[in-house]
C-alpha cells in the first residue's frame, strides 16, 4: 500500500506538463513528502478544461471497516468504488516519486521509486469525491466541513517495486495520451490502464528518508 509520495516539481512545471487551463491552488510549493490526510494537488477535467486544485488524500472508509482514510484503490469492481470511476470523478495526481517501506530491522526503511533519477513528473490514476465530516492531520486541528477527497488506483507490483513491496504498486500514467484517456474515456477503456508499469520504465532512486527532494 502506497502511503507516501512526492510532488516536488514547481507549480509552473505541473501546469505545463498536464496542460492545465485553470489553476486554483494559489501559491503551490514543491511537496517532497505527502502523507495520508494531507492536502495535495490534483488535475480534474471540468467543462472541457483541465483544472489544478487541492484535495485531501484518502476516501472515507466503508461502513464497519474502521476510521482510517482509504488511500489506495485496488478492487475497482467493488460497489464502494464504482460510483467514483466515471469521468467526472477521475483525476490525475501529479507525482515525482513514491515510496514503499522495506521490511528492515529495527524499523522499516522508506524506498523511493521514480521514472528515473531526474524525477520527471508522472501521474497516479486518481478518483475523487466530496464528503462532509471531520478530516485533517491531528497537528493541523482537523475540521468538520465539506472536503474534496482523492485516492488512487493500485495494481500488481512489477519487478522493480516487487522486491520491496510484493503486494501492489500504484498505477502510473506517464504520457499525454494516458492522461487524456484517464480523464475523459469511458470506464471500460480507462480501466485498461490499471496495470503495472514495465520495470524498465522506472527505477529505485533513494532510500532512508521520509522526503524525496529534487
Amino acid at each position: 500500500m502506497c502511503n507516501l509520495y512526492s510532488s516536488a516539481r514547481s507549480q509552473d512545471e505541473i501546469r505545463r506538463t498536464f496542460a492545465v487551463d485553470r489553476d486554483e491552488t494559489g501559491n503551490l510549493p514543491p511537496l517532497p513528502g505527502i502523507f495520508p490526510d494531507q492536502m495535495a494537488p490534483v488535475v480534474q477535467a471540468v467543462d472541457g478544461e483541465r483544472v489544478l486544485t487541492m484535495m485531501r488524500w484518502g476516501f472515507p472508509p466503508p461502513p464497519k471497516v474502521g476510521t482510517q482514510p482509504v488511500t489506495n484503490v485496488r478492487n475497482v469492481a467493488s460497489p464502494y468504488w464504482r460510483p467514483w470511476l466515471k469521468p467526472a470523478h477521475r483525476c490525475l495526481v501529479p507525482v515525482t516519486s513514491f515510496s514503499e517501506y522495506a521490511d528492515t530491522k529495527p524499523r522499516k526503511t522508506p524506498v523511493w521509486f521514480a521514472l528515473n533519477e531526474s524525477r520527471p513528473l508522472f501521474a497516479f490514476a486518481g478518483i475523487w469525491r466530496p464528503w462532509t465530516g471531520v478530516r485533517g492531520p491531528k497537528r493541523e486541528e482537523p475540521v468538520e466541513e465539506e472536503h474534496w477527497l482523492f485516492s488512487f488506483l493500485t495494481t500488481e507490483a512489477n519487478g522493480v517495486v516487487g522486491p520491496v513491496h510484493p503486494k501492489a504498486m500504484p498505477v502510473l500514467l506517464t504520457c499525454a495520451e494516458e492522461w487524456r484517456t484517464w480523464l475523459e474515456a469511458p470506464a471500460e477503456e480507462a480501466l485498461q490502464l490499471q496495470r503495472p508499469l514495465p520495470g524498465e520504465m522506472m527505477a529505485e532512486v533513494a532510500r532512508g528518508e521520509r522526503q524525496d527532494m529534487i
